[in-house]
């Protein structure tokens, strides 16, 4: 990505510490992930006592999803911008969206941390992994892998990615962002977080799909005894 502006913890420092004396610490990351590291942002619904705040009478899905597509936040955009953006809509999470600096593989949270162990020992790269309250694993990749998921796993020797409880978002896709609650059912968190100084390139998905699928298999193939 082509975003390291500063590309240095004094950066990063300057982005959070400065937003954090004076914004609600949702505009620190929103503005660690433009700034930082390339990623598109949007202000996203939050749910809370089973309604969401979009307003909307009978969400499908409160507190999971962006509040204004027009409202997104490019890469790139400052400190200053995002506080704005925020202060018009006040306790909004922060939603990223999938498809242009990343795709994501999405397994079961422990089908993805054995993945991420067997990754490390294997030294092949496994980028930044998120984990959401609802117990799913989320492994950014390199765009394009939604369309080129089937194509990889066929390669591979698998089935069909939903027989493996193997799933890929692409365009058109948003996920929250840690630390912030999904849904109300809690906060996403990292289990691999970002790089703390400079961006990188998420890795390819054809690295990451021969260990997720085969661990993804096993896991199916114990819990159906």
């Amino acid at each position: 990505m082509g975003f390291a502006i500063g590309g240095s913890r004094t950066m990063r420092e300057l982005v959070r510490g400065g937003l954090r004396r004076a914004h609600p610490p949702e505009c620190a990351v929103a503005a660690e992930f433009t700034r930082l590291w390339g990623w598109d942002v949007v202000p996203g619904a939050r749910a809370a006592g089973g309604s969401c705040s979009c307003g909307r009478r009978g969400c499908p899905t409160p507190g999971a999803h962006p509040l204004d597509l027009d409202a997104r936040l490019p890469a790139g955009t400052g400190p200053d911008e995002v506080a704005r953006a925020w202060a018009e809509v006040p306790g909004a999470s922060v939603m990223l969206p999938v498809g242009r600096a990343f795709d994501i593989l999405e397994v079961s949270a422990v089908v993805g941390a054995r993945a991420l162990a067997r990754l490390e020992r294997m030294g092949l790269p496994s980028g930044p992994v998120m984990v959401t309250p609802r117990g799913r694993a989320l492994f950014l990749v390199a765009p394009g892998a939604a369309k080129e998921l089937p194509r990889l796993l066929y390669r591979t020797g698998w089935d069909h990615p939903l027989a493996l409880d193997l799933k890929c978002l692409g365009p058109g896709a948003f996920v929250t962002a840690p630390p912030c609650d999904h849904g109300g059912e809690g906060p996403v968190r990292w289990l691999r977080r970002p790089p703390l100084d400079a961006p990188v390139d998420p890795p390819e998905a054809r690295l990451l799909v021969g260990t997720l699928a085969h661990l993804a298999h096993r896991s199916r193939r114990c819990r159906d005894g």
